[in-house]
């Protein structure tokens, strides 16, 4: 590992709890989101503008986002999957209490855009298009490729093909650009040459780590990808999340990276993430409390590992 500071934007909130079956009560999310900006995390995906019938986890987006706690540095995201859901952004933005940044998706396959978006790949990207044109530059604009790495439905994915994905996101004027792995598919072997030839192609954007620990690949990928230059990534505290639970593709767990797990690989090996160790793990056990369960972090139940000498909590 060559880097020496990362940043972790923390996916509890929204990709984790898109797969509960039952909804979380916001005040609830909103405990577990005030423990997140007190462990230190920068970036935080807080819920998304998906229609409530279709992704009822977060029919209470606008009541989030006006009861979360705002500290200086702090960047909450929220996913838009159509122009609609910018326009409810933007209505919040106007209200005071909208997000900072937004993410805006596509997926690298046609069969995953017609299960997940109900739409054409085409088609997708005119609405990403306009939804770019809407945001007006009053966000900053996150673009989102799915199925990066694979699909259970098409199998392997050209790299030449994410590579255009991102270059018209850098068309738009994204700040940054996330490659999901959405059923860890990735391996070391994929991962490490593609976000390679991504940071050589747009040294301007960077990519953002988004795997999923399906096959129990997560932690390794993020590893290739922090060697082939990224410093950006996204992780869930336990592990949770994957698909919206009426969504169903893919097999197995589905969860994504471990926020817990990802730390403290990364502290240990002497990349700084910024994060108040102690207080990771007191959002770890927050998060525990709001799903009324045992999460799939290892570092939960052993804790950290041995810091490099001069480092300490």
């Amino acid at each position: 590992m060559v880097a020496d500071r990362v940043t972790l934007c923390e996916c509890f909130a929204r990709d984790g709890l898109q797969h509960e079956p039952e909804f979380v009560p916001t005040d609830t999310k909103v405990s577990t989101v005030d423990s997140f900006v007190a462990a230190g995390f920068r970036r935080i995906e807080a819920t998304s503008y998906s229609h409530p019938d279709r992704v009822p986890a977060f029919r209470d987006a606008s009541e989030l986002l006006a009861k979360v706690p705002r500290a200086d540095g702090v960047a909450y995201k929220a996913t838009c999957p159509n122009p609609r859901a910018v326009q409810r952004a933007l209505a919040d933005l106007d209200a005071g209490h909208g997000a900072d940044e937004l993410s805006l998706l596509v997926s690298a396959t046609e069969a995953h855009t017609e299960r997940n978006l109900r739409t054409t790949r085409a088609r997708q990207w005119a609405n990403v298009t306009e939804m770019a044109r809407l945001a007006g530059g009053r966000f900053s604009l996150v673009g989102v490729i799915s199925m990066a790495l694979g699909c259970p439905f098409e199998g392997r994915v050209d790299p030449g093909l994410v590579a255009e994905d991102f270059g018209r996101f850098a068309d738009l004027g994204v700040t940054l650009v996330t490659i999901g792995d959405t059923t860890g598919l990735g391996t070391p072997a994929t991962v490490g040459p593609l976000f390679a030839r991504l940071a050589a192609e747009y040294p301007d954007v960077p990519a953002v780590a988004h795997f999923h620990n399906t096959r129990g690949t997560a932690l390794a990928n993020c590893v290739a990808a922090l060697d082939a230059g990224c410093r950006f990534f996204d992780s869930a505290f336990g592990g949770v999340g994957g698909h919206p639970a009426k969504i169903g593709y893919g097999t197995g767990m589905t969860g994504n990276t471990c926020t817990e797990d990802l730390v403290n690989l990364l502290e240990t090996t002497g990349v700084a993430t910024g994060l108040d160790l102690d207080l990771v793990l007191a959002a770890s056990a927050r998060c525990e409390q709001a799903l009324g369960r045992p999460l799939h972090s290892m570092v939960a139940r052993a804790g950290f590992g041995l810091l490099p000498e001069g480092v300490s909590l």
